[in-house]
């Protein structure tokens, strides 16, 4: 059974920075590109960030780029999306993501806040 997890969200002010993490079990983790998307209130899903399966290709929406950087820990099926310099309009859901031949895996989301 694939499970995604993701975890970090917060209430973090305007410029702070928040590490957001996932884990993916269930699969062969290291075979697998892994993928970060937002969904704010009342707006569609989101592309935010990529990464490939050995770390050497990296992916971001011109929004985040500079901001927003996406690694991984295949030894311990993890992906990572460390957020600096947080903006209100970087509020939103977050949610990970991958997709094997079968099936595209989501998580549940997790909540990011930026607010003073």
């Amino acid at each position: 059974q694939v499970q995604v997890v993701e975890s970090g969200g917060a209430l973090v002010q305007p410029g702070g920075s928040l590490r957001l993490s996932c884990v993916a079990s269930g699969i062969a983790f290291s075979n697998y590109a892994m993928f970060w998307y937002r969904q704010a209130p009342g707006q569609e899903r989101e592309f935010v960030a990529s990464i490939i399966s050995n770390s050497t290709i990296t992916d971001y929406d011109d929004s985040v780029q500079g901001r927003f950087t996406i690694s991984r820990d295949n030894s311990k099926s993890t992906v990572f999306l460390q957020m600096t310099n947080l903006k209100p309009d970087d509020t939103a859901v977050y949610y990970c993501s991958t997709s094997t031949r079968e099936c595209t895996y989501w998580g549940q989301g997790t909540q990011v806040t930026v607010s003073s």
